[in-house]
Parts: C-alpha cells; structure tokens; sequence
C-alpha cells in the first residue's frame, strides 16, 4: 500500500490530523501461492482501478525482525490480509482508513480521525460480558431481605461460624425504599378515565428506572433519590463499609453474568425466562457474592444506557436508523411480591430520516416495542407504531390460549384508542415472537460512517 504524502484524509472538526507516511513505503497483499492474486482480491470486493473506499483495521499483527506488519482490513464487509511498511502512520485495531486502489494495490489516503460515539462503543463492549439479568439480581435481592447474607469465609473458619447476619441497615433502607416505589401488577388499569394516572405512573415508573440516574443528580443532587442504580450504590458502599473496606475495593472484583446475556448481549427486546423464586431455605448469599451480583446488575444498566447513545449516534449512516432510540429495563411487581422486568424500545424516527421530503415541517413517527414474560399469560410482544394521529399495533403470544384472549380484547383496544383520539390504521396478533434483527457490536455499533 503506498502512502502518498501529499493528502490529507478528511477528520471531524475539532481532531487532531494524522500524518501521512513518506510515499517510499507500501502495502502489498500477501504472497500465499495458494490465495488469489491482488488483482482477483481486489475485483472480489468491486473495487475499480482509481476508486477510494473506507477499511476498518480488525487486526494488527507484528512480524517479528521485520519493519511492517500484517494488517487484516475490513473492506466492505470482507477482510483482506494484507503486508504493511506503515512507517510513521501508526495503525491500531478499530482505526478506520481512506484507501485508493491504484492498479493492483492499495494506497493508503490516510486514517480518519475517531468519531465521538468509538469511546462510547468501547466503553459498551468492556461491559458487555459482564451483565446480571435484573430480574434475577432483584429476586436475590429480596430474599436477602429476609434471609440475611453470609460473611465470606476467612482461612481456616469452619463453615459453622458463618452464620447468616441481617442485612446492613442502610443497605436495607435503600433496597426497601426501591422496592416500595415498583408499581404492583394491578397498579395500571384499563380505561379511559384512569389515564391522567396512568400517566403519571408510567413517568415515575421510567424516571426511577436506573437509566436517567446521572441526569436526576444533576438536577437534584441527593443521594435519597428513588432511583434503581442509585440505590444499587447505597447498597454496595453499605456492605463494603461492613467489610470495612472503601469504594476503591469494588473494582477489584467480578461482577456475576447472566448466561443468556452472554449469549446474545445486545438483543433488545429479548424478553428473559421467569426466575425460579428463591427457596426460603436455600443457602444465604454471602456478603461478597452479593458484591459481584450487584456489580453484574450495574453493568447491565450501563449497557442499556450505552446502548441506547451508540443506536441514537448512528443516525444518518447508510441503514435506516432512528433519530433517537431508548432501551428500558423496567421493573414491576407480581401479585405475590415477585419482581419482573418489561423490557422497552422507544424509536423516534422522522420524514427526512427515512427519505421522505423535507420541505414541510418533518414529523415524527414513534415505534414502541414492549417483551413482557407473564406468569399465566407467558411470553408476549408488543410493537406500536404512532404517527401523526395513525396508530397501529401487533401482538404475539406464545400460549395458545393467551392468544384467544388478545383476539377477544382487540375490540375494547381498538375502542379505547378511538376515545382517545386515534385513528387505528392496523391490529393485529400473531403466534410466537417476532424477528429481530440480530445487533452486533462490529458492525452495526461501531462503524463509523463518513
């Protein structure tokens, strides 16, 4: 790849500008008898002679006593291994570069500068593995309440002096101050003379959820906030002060991972299976156990927050995107004091974002997908779409008979989106789950459009 040094690649304003390398040094694809020539690589990823493309640098692999590298390129979707003299344009794993093919090889335009959500992105990644289902932390949680929690054993301490200890009191007084702000099951009802406080439990209900912690403590900066992921620290700061150890002691550990988030770390929605309840006579958590617990639910707000800034910033790239987008955790009561999650996706899209025109004032479209795991009614999904005063919607079910009883509501649903003042365009539901399209971190979080 030779590296003229007379151009400059474009870079966002405000960042610093990569020098290019003296024009003396090249890149060249890799000799393997075996591989394909540079011309065949290079039509393979319909590439002209004299066209200039972006790459994504994937991997980066010294060769040791040589002056270059092997440098494995992301081209359209394609890696490509090439064998780089880069000289003083240093390249690391994620850099995005402007290259120019000039017959059978690659010049290197230069590397643009990152873009503002690659921080974001990576702080998302670093948390990804490490995410506790909410659901699951909050049912431990609660029966801590009640058991207590075991101090972690000390070498040499037979088990039978670790006897469970009552939760510390601050501890205590923030989960129960959370706990006793979950809407129950019941909280929310149907109709048309119930909304003014349906809405206002909805505003709380999202406020309080974790998400908006930080923005909360800007406006009001108290640590007595109702709020999930505050109240998650009160509890953590409690028990290492039980430790007798600082905050500084919470980094050194590892926070517990639910499987299934691990499995598939960005789906959204993806309703989770219903947590067996805890059993009263089950072992104790310890104390350091529920450190790890509670430092795995931190990370899964985080990546809901991450989350939710890296979809927005992709706004304008090639894909659809929405303007805005808003993922949710939110938990809610059972009946029988069981905590759940309803897991929710706000989308905002507008005219001129999906190529419509823009000479009118644009308006907004609102998508709202909602996964909820019910006890008698099993999985379900909701998507509604509003747009201007249009709305539409589709269920699925995945019970049979729950599916019976959404087809015998669809008339009470309809009526009560007329009173409101919506015109429904389209009802409908359906059997199973609906297709997602599969998120992944490489490709649909951290590219970089230009």
């Amino acid at each position: 790849m030779k590296l003229p040094s007379s151009q400059q690649p474009p870079v966002p304003q405000g960042q610093k500008t990569v020098s290019p390398a003296p024009p003396t040094e090249t890149m060249t694809q890799g000799r393997d008898p075996v591989a394909l020539s540079a011309r065949q690589q290079l039509e393979q990823l319909q590439l002209a002679n004299r066209e200039t493309t972006l790459a994504r640098v994937a991997e980066v692999i010294s060769r040791q006593g040589a002056a270059g590298s092997d440098i494995l390129l992301d081209v359209r979707g394609k890696s490509l291994l090439v064998q780089a003299a880069i000289g003083r344009t240093e390249l690391e794993t994620g850099d995005w570069v402007k290259v120019l093919r000039a017959g059978n090889e690659l010049q290197l335009m230069g590397k643009l500068a990152p873009a503002p959500e690659a921080g974001i992105a990576r702080a998302l990644a670093q948390r990804m593995p490490w995410q506790q289902d909410l659901q699951g932390g909050l049912t431990r949680l609660l029966t801590s309440l009640t058991q207590g929690l075991k101090p972690d054993a000390l070498p040499g301490q037979p088990p039978s002096e670790r006897t469970a200890r009552p939760m510390p009191e601050a501890a205590r007084q923030a989960l129960q101050q959370v706990l006793s702000r979950l809407p129950p099951g019941t909280t929310i009802q149907p109709g048309t003379g119930a909304q003014d406080q349906t809405l206002q439990q909805m505003k709380q209900w999202i406020s309080e959820s974790g998400l908006f912690a930080e923005s909360r403590l800007a406006q009001t900066p108290s640590a007595s906030l109702p709020d999930l992921k505050l109240a998650i620290g009160r509890v953590i700061t409690a028990l290492l002060a039980q430790q007798g150890e600082g905050p500084e002691g919470f980094n050194r550990l590892t926070p517990l991972a639910s499987p299934e988030l691990v499995q598939a770390p960005l789906q959204f929605p993806q309703a989770m299976a219903l947590t067996p309840p805890a059993s009263a006579d089950g072992e104790p958590t310890t104390v350091g156990q529920m450190l790890r617990l509670l430092a795995g639910m931190l990370n899964r707000i985080t990546v809901n927050q991450l989350h939710s800034q890296v979809l927005t910033a992709r706004a304008g790239g090639e894909a659809p995107a929405p303007v805005s987008t808003l993922l949710l955790e939110l938990p809610w009561l059972t009946p029988q004091n069981e905590p759940r999650i309803a897991q929710v996706r706000i989308e905002q899209h507008s005219e001129e974002q999906r190529g419509q025109s823009s000479q009118h004032k644009a308006a907004s479209e609102w998508r709202l997908a909602l996964a909820m795991d019910l006890d008698e009614a099993g999985l379900m999904h909701f998507d509604v779409s509003l747009r201007h005063q249009s709305v539409s919607a589709r269920v699925w079910a995945e019970k049979q008979t729950t599916l019976r009883q959404i087809h015998e509501e669809l008339p009470l649903l309809r009526q009560s989106l007329t009173d409101l003042g919506l015109e429904v365009t389209d009802l409908e539901c359906r059997r199973g789950s609906p297709e997602h399209p599969a998120t992944r971190l490489e490709h649909r979080l951290v590219d970089t459009r230009v």
